[in-house]
């Protein structure tokens, strides 16, 4: 039994719901990590690290795909 077969044909996950969870999950990140390294964080500085977290998860994705 896979986990949540009982969602299976329920619940579609699109890319656009891949790229929602990633950018939340990066701007969370961003912001957990800004506020222990730099105390005086900017939201300039949130955004930016949020969009490069986003970058490095779809990076990682295409070589994971790419060693397949």
């Amino acid at each position: 039994m896979q986990p949540f077969s009982f969602f299976y044909g329920i619940i579609q996950v699109t890319d656009f719901h891949i790229f929602v969870i990633r950018a939340v999950l990066a701007v969370v990140f961003a912001v957990v990590l800004t506020r222990v390294f730099h105390p005086d964080f900017q939201p300039v500085y949130v955004a930016g690290l949020a969009v490069i977290l986003v970058g490095l998860a779809y990076l990682a994705e295409f070589l994971r795909q790419r060693k397949k």
